[in-house]
């Protein structure tokens, strides 16, 4: 992909009759679509000696681009981009997944060429798009119009994912949350920010976060089914066709909730996984259990909830971990005590 710096930006200009210089602006314009008003963001460029509005190649196809990006973004609708994860989420084609939503043949193929879906038909897609029960359901009862291959191999897929999304609502909130909020999370990373959350939760607030149990793994506190789940996902799980499932089910989080996963984030999440299993390591919930069975800990051994809740009330009590501050004075003083 070719690059264009500021100083390579140039194109003819009608109003000055030569080769000049440009820039690159956001510019509003009101455009009616359907019987409606719509104010939307697009780019012009901006000749640098006259000021006027110049026709760069390639501008055309942007602003078309931004104009349906926003309009989808503003009605609610889907975009192509949903509509290609979700024929890769169920490994199955664009005729084949028009059948099993119930549209006509050649609707899904026509959504991928740029025709907007009606609202109706939208919601279909994106209840398909984030429920692995509703994509099952209506893949069973279109079966009839689709042939063995194309339904076996969704059917599976189906059952895949409907079998790893077996954790709670809450906890993929969570974990919906950190991964808008970081840009690389590794399973090991995720795995601590994860214990973390649930320890500094239940200290300021008396309860847990989550019902998930917790387990005292030789690598530190893990969360088994957490494990399971994204173990096959790429560091950066936003980028995976899967994180569509947990696409908007942070919004659903508490203005408390949120606050002690941005504080997790700010402080521990600026750390690598190894740095965060070292400072685990060093805490009493899982020390008790490498104490008990040195490096031969059972994956089945529970960091009970209670433990992990009177941990962390101690350590408030030192430290005040309702602040970055508090906690990052903790990070410090515990990788001292790792060193």
């Amino acid at each position: 992909m070719t690059i264009i710096t500021e100083k390579e930006r140039r194109d003819f200009c009608i109003e000055c009759r030569k080769e000049t210089r440009y820039s690159l602006q956001k510019k509003s314009i009101v455009k009616n679509m359907r019987d409606k008003n719509y104010t939307f963001s697009i780019t012009v460029a901006i000749c640098a000696e006259c000021g006027e509005e110049m026709n760069i190649p390639g501008l055309i196809d942007k602003n078309v681009r931004e104009i349906d990006e926003q309009y989808r973004t503003a009605e609610g609708i889907v975009s192509i981009e949903d509509i290609e994860k979700l024929m890769k989420i169920y490994k199955i084609g664009k005729a084949p997944l028009s059948l099993t939503l119930g549209f006509g043949e050649v609707t899904i193929p026509r959504y991928l060429e740029g025709q907007v879906p009606s609202r109706e038909y939208s919601d279909v897609v994106k209840a398909a798009l984030t429920s692995p029960a509703y994509m099952k359901q209506k893949l069973m009862e279109n079966r009839e119009k689709l042939t063995d291959a194309a339904y076996k191999k969704a059917i599976a897929a189906a059952d895949s994912i409907e079998s790893l999304f077996s954790v709670s609502d809450k906890i993929l909130r969570v974990i919906a949350y950190v991964f808008e909020k970081l840009e690389e999370v590794t399973p090991l990373m995720l795995q601590k920010l994860l214990y973390f959350i649930q320890g500094i939760y239940s200290a300021l607030y008396g309860k847990p976060i989550f019902a998930e149990d917790c387990r005292a793994w030789i690598h530190g506190p893990v969360y088994p089914e957490v494990y399971d789940l994204f173990r096959d996902f790429k560091y950066n799980p936003i980028d995976d066709a899967r994180f569509a499932l947990l696409e908007g089910t942070e919004e659903a989080l508490t203005d408390d909730e949120k606050r002690v996963i941005d504080l997790v984030v700010n402080t521990f999440g600026m750390y690598g996984g190894k740095v965060l299993e070292k400072i685990t390591h060093n805490e009493d919930p899982w020390f008790e259990a490498r104490k008990r069975y040195g490096d031969s800990i059972p994956s089945s051994e529970l960091l009970p909830k209670e433990r992990i809740m009177k941990y962390y009330i101690m350590i408030n009590r030192k430290y005040s971990i309702d602040t970055e501050e508090g906690l990052q004075t903790y990070i410090h003083d515990m990788l001292n005590k790792a060193s």
